[in-house]
């Protein structure tokens, strides 16, 4: 993975009047990855999306994409850049194939070869010449990726890519994008309000909340998928003698009998110990599994249960 950040954030504020609307952002994001941006309604996702590609001035701070500053470097830096902010704009009357012509047009140095390149990446060899207003919004999606993606971007942003799809057209843009970082080595930046998704469809992501940045963590680190103390549900016939038994360990910091058996709250390297204990009481054990804090919950935690959008 290269040194380099992909994007770097230094201190970004940016002031409408006398509203603080995004307040000292600071991180990277790296070669390669899927960054999810989150945040409640009115956090600052999309204002900060709109300064990283100078659709929006910043007030304070520095921007840097691969090393180049968006103030005053602008165009050595957005050429590195391809984005869809809100909705892929396509002229409808025109095929899938003329509107990605029609763009390339404007951006020297973009073949043939390129165009047919994309229209594979995107899988819309079948209906690529087509009129754009036969196409579902799953298909204009998969477009404008493509028409940001003909100048071989080394960052791909998508302000809210799965807005009106089905989940079928958001199972295959997220297969999709995973496709990309993997063949293409390109960065992907999205933000959604769908949280579900966001956490099967990113490396790490960024929590917004009133413009300052909550915290930046690895999915895995913010579902909590490590060996330190997480409740365990142990799916088994209790008897209270067991239940008592599970009490009376040092390493258990707490039980609760559920439905299924009970649930405790244990370091990863103790379990074996608590199933051969609950074996040699003969108590019959059918699983046993760690309950991990989905993102969602793990968003409202963060956010004291703010409405995402």
């Amino acid at each position: 993975m290269n040194q380099q950040p992909v994007l770097s954030l230094r201190h970004v504020t940016k002031r409408i009047g006398r509203t603080k609307v995004i307040d000292d952002l600071t991180f990277d994001v790296t070669e390669g990855e899927v960054f999810g941006f989150l945040g409640p309604n009115g956090a600052g996702k999309t204002t900060t999306i709109r300064m990283m590609v100078g659709l929006m001035s910043i007030t304070e701070g520095e921007i840097y994409i691969k090393g180049k500053n968006i103030k005053t470097e602008f165009e050595q830096a957005i050429r590195h850049v391809g984005a869809i902010v809100e909705n892929p704009e396509m002229y409808k009357f025109l095929s899938g194939y003329h509107n990605l012509i029609h763009y390339a047009r404007m951006i020297p140095g973009i073949t043939k070869e390129r165009i047919d390149e994309v229209i594979q990446l995107v899988k819309l060899e079948d209906r690529i010449h087509d009129k754009v207003r036969k196409y579902s919004l799953g298909m204009r999606q998969r477009l404008g990726v493509a028409q940001a993606l003909l100048h071989r971007p080394s960052l791909l942003i998508l302000d809210e890519p799965t807005n009106g799809l089905d989940p079928a057209g958001i199972r295959e843009l997220r297969d999709y994008l995973r496709h990309l970082t993997r063949t293409e080595g390109i960065t992907v930046i999205v933000s959604s309000h769908l949280l579900s998704e966001m956490e099967l469809m990113c490396d790490r992501v960024a929590v917004l909340q009133h413009g300052k940045l909550v915290d930046v963590k690895g999915i895995e680190d913010f579902v909590g998928s490590d060996d330190k103390a997480q409740t365990y549900l142990i799916e088994a016939e209790l008897t209270e003698k067991a239940l008592k038994l599970l009490e009376s360990m040092d390493f258990v910091t707490s039980v609760r009998r559920v439905s299924e058996g009970v649930e405790l709250v244990t370091d990863r390297e103790w379990i074996p110990q608590i199933l051969s204990a609950l074996l040699l009481m003969e108590i019959p054990v059918y699983g046993a599994r760690v309950l991990r804090q989905s993102l969602e919950d793990r968003f409202l935690e963060m956010t004291g249960g703010a409405q995402v959008g």
